[in-house]
């Protein structure tokens, strides 16, 4: 694999669109006061705003869902993480990506290391290994990979000058989202390891893959999935039976996914209120205050509440995405691309799952869901989409 550094980064000029095997990227010429160009002036302000409100509501939710439990005061130390994360984001936004895209190997090295690090002295809870530390101070290493996998990924397709990729190409990105895939689906944690795959689509479609290099891997996929099957643990083959036949169960397997139905249904228009949810306040929705949190914002808030909850994450994600347009290298755009694949896909599943309309997966809710490693990761994340934007003029 090549992991050389040119030296310096090779920026593509404004005229020179990006080509992809579904046509070109041409880059947006915004008009801008070039004395500013680089400076705190060209800030996200209102990506930011968007961020903040999405954390606001997850507080909200937090304290809602688990007052009067045994979880009561986790508000707080949410509130924390988010403070922690704004730190984290601005520390993001002040070094220069290029600089993190030049020690991308040794990112990429210490996350395998930490993934090892878990399987061996991790800490294991409800059947799964994943964290590394002590009680309340611990990290989740598999949240973080997922950011080191798209800074991976971006390097790797940025120095490739070819217009579609190869199958050594191919080959050489396979293995280096394979193997951290294995070490998390070893922990056992399907959920964090699938969110590899939409990362990895977006890096292949945006450096020109071939419809059929597509359809040759997809057969390959097709035809060895089911033997999936026997790699999967007991309770993930429950979740996909139960997620098959969602109502041969209601009482037992298909019992949050019934619950957290109807919580959603009762919230109506505009909702029940405010700490007024019978499914939330009544304990029926487990773990509400993390994966399901979203069942209480639509109990609560009715559609009027997830009509502006989903809203602000489209506003982050188109947002985001027009900053890929405007970046001034491809290293710009396949970071910025990568965290919109992430974001977006913890998004669609983790309502999906909600709904009903998928089975359980264990991902997250962005910036709502409480969780200290996947705020944090989340808050970075979308410091380095601010990175980029903030240096979009710089020579």
């Amino acid at each position: 694999m090549n992991w050389q550094y040119a030296g310096r980064v090779q920026e593509i000029s404004r005229t020179e669109p990006l080509q992809t095997s579904r046509g070109t990227i041409d880059w947006e010429k915004p008009k801008v006061d070039m004395a500013k160009r680089g400076s705190i002036a060209d800030f996200d302000w209102w990506l930011l705003l968007a961020v903040l409100a999405l954390a606001g509501i997850g507080l909200i939710e937090i304290y809602s869902s688990t007052i009067h439990t045994k979880y009561a005061g986790l508000h707080i130390r949410q509130l924390y993480w988010v403070l922690l994360g704004l730190g984290l984001m601005w520390i993001a936004v002040l070094i220069d990506y290029h600089f993190i895209i030049e020690h991308v190997p040794l990112l990429y090295l210490l996350g395998l290391l930490l993934l090892i690090l878990v399987m061996v002295m991790g800490q294991t809870n409800l059947g799964s290994k994943r964290w590394l530390g002590y009680g309340a101070y611990s990290i989740q290493p598999s949240e973080v990979f997922k950011l080191i996998l798209v800074l991976t990924l971006a390097r790797y397709f940025s120095e490739r000058r070819n217009r579609e990729l190869s199958w050594i190409d191919l080959f050489q990105v396979g293995v280096l989202v394979i193997v951290p895939f294995g070490l998390i689906l070893a922990q056992p944690d399907l959920g964090t390891a699938l969110t590899f795959f939409p990362i990895l689509a977006v890096g292949m479609w945006l450096a020109g893959v071939r419809w059929k290099m597509v359809a040759i891997v997809g057969l390959a996929v097709a035809l060895v999935l089911p033997l999936g099957w026997f790699v999967l643990k007991p309770y993930q083959r429950d979740r996909l039976m139960t997620f098959v036949h969602s109502d041969a169960d209601p009482l037992g397997r298909g019992y949050q996914i019934a619950q957290s139905k109807i919580a959603v249904g009762s919230g109506g228009l505009l909702g029940k209120g405010f700490l007024n949810g019978s499914q939330n306040r009544l304990g029926y929705v487990p773990h509400r205050h993390t994966d399901f949190i979203f069942s209480v914002v639509a109990e609560e808030q009715g559609f009027l509440g997830v009509a502006i909850v989903l809203s602000l994450f489209a506003f982050v994600i188109f947002r985001s995405i027009g900053h890929a347009r405007t970046a001034r290298d491809r290293y710009g755009v396949f970071i910025v691309m990568g965290v919109v694949a992430l974001f977006a896909f913890h998004v669609i599943v983790n309502v999906g799952v909600i709904i009903g309309f998928m089975p359980v997966t264990g991902i997250p809710l962005p910036l709502v869901s409480s969780g200290g490693t996947a705020i944090l990761t989340t808050f970075l994340a979308l410091g380095l989409v601010l990175n980029v934007r903030m240096r979009r003029y710089v020579n």
